[in-house]
């Protein structure tokens, strides 16, 4: 089933083709991006889709917020919200940490 289902796909792309559907695409003639060490091709289409999208994984959204509430506590002057700014930072770098080895764990 696998090899007809691959032999359907390539008589699908090569009907395409001569039939000019993918000429002109986003990126014709241009090398592929690159990859990330350890990251397949499907990985890397899903980051591409993603990106393009404008949707960030929940790692990258959590750097963000911490690095926020880094700023807004060297800001802080009052010694209780520096406090509770400083728990709020060590939250978000568990939370960061977490999600980070999370997605190692995956891509291997």
């Amino acid at each position: 089933m696998i090899r007809s289902f691959s032999n359907l796909i390539e008589r699908q792309i090569k009907k395409a083709q001569a039939q000019g559907q993918l000429n002109g695409l986003e990126g014709e003639g241009k090398p592929l991006p690159k990859r990330h060490d350890g990251e397949d091709a499907a990985t890397s289409v899903g980051h591409s889709i993603m990106a393009r999208a404008g949707v960030l994984p929940r790692e990258f959204k959590l750097k963000e917020a911490l690095e926020a509430a880094k700023q807004d506590w060297q800001q802080a002057a009052n010694p209780a919200e520096k406090k509770r700014l400083m728990a709020k930072i060590s939250e978000l770098e568990l939370a960061y940490n977490i999600e980070r080895d999370a997605y190692r764990k995956f891509l291997k």
